[in-house]
């Protein structure tokens, strides 16, 4: 039951940074892929459909956290509390500025909103380097400090962004798209999606063997409990994810509900 719960945190959590982490990096350059508001509203439509789907890999990552490993959980949230706080201020803020930048029309709101966007993606970015930087070092009981973090986490945050460009490339055409492929590389936005998903995906594991997860496990009852709900969960959340990306997987030529 241990190693099931320890895979699954570990499919949550990367399925997220992947996923996630795609709107995220559009997020951050959002002013260099649209240069005016016609084009911001091509590129956030880019990722419409999926950024909120994308948050339930988040919820689910925590949510197993909290359940399959109560202790490891208490030692973080103590331990990388500015981090955390960092990382959710930014959570809401990018949000917030997707979900208003169309409730008025004007272009001081525009901005604002656009504002909020970037900031919030650096931030949410910045924060998983940051929380990233404390595993690696092995500093959980408190926020990693020194030359190593700060250059684990300004590595993680330019993935972040090359990823974001990938995936606009792959979902723009056009202007922004040669923009987004001139900026990630002109060697394939699918060959550069998949170099940074697997880079990702690699940081998220690494992290994870770094984690002391047997040692924090909860008890084996609520273990007993916790893994048939992942089991059922698992697959479920898989089939809707893959529906939404089927969906929506042509490329995008105009704005959307954002």
């Amino acid at each position: 039951m241990e190693m099931i719960v320890i895979a699954a945190l570990g499919f949550f959590a990367t399925g997220y940074l992947v996923l996630g982490g795609a709107d995220i990096g559009v997020g951050m350059l959002l002013p260099f892929l649209g240069r005016d508001h016609a084009e911001r509203r091509v590129v956030i439509a880019s990722i419409a459909p999926f950024f909120l789907g994308n948050e339930v890999w988040l919820i689910a990552t925590v949510g197993v956290l909290i359940g399959g490993f109560p202790i490891l959980d208490g030692v973080l949230l103590t331990g990388m509390l500015p981090v955390i706080v960092l990382l959710i201020a930014g959570w809401v803020t990018r949000d917030m500025g997707l979900w208003l930048r169309g409730r008025e029309n004007n272009r001081v709101w525009w901005a604002l909103c656009d504002g909020a966007i970037v900031l919030g993606s650096w931030a949410v970015a910045a924060s998983w380097g940051w929380l990233f930087a404390g595993v690696f070092t092995g500093t959980l009981d408190r926020f990693a400090v020194g030359a190593g973090a700060v250059l684990v986490t300004l590595g993680i945050t330019v993935v972040f962004a090359v990823h974001g460009l990938a995936f606009a490339a792959l979902r723009c055409t056009g202007i922004l798209r040669s923009r987004a492929r001139r900026l990630s590389g002109e060697a394939g936005e699918a060959r550069t999606f998949l170099l940074t998903s697997a880079v990702l995906a690699a940081i998220t594991i690494t992290a994870g063997l770094r984690l002391p997860l047997s040692d924090s496990a909860a008890d084996g009852a609520t273990l007993a409990v916790l893994a048939p709900v992942l089991l059922l969960l698992i697959p479920i959340l898989a089939a809707i994810q893959g529906g939404v990306w089927w969906l929506f997987r042509h490329r995008v030529t105009g704005p959307s509900y954002l």
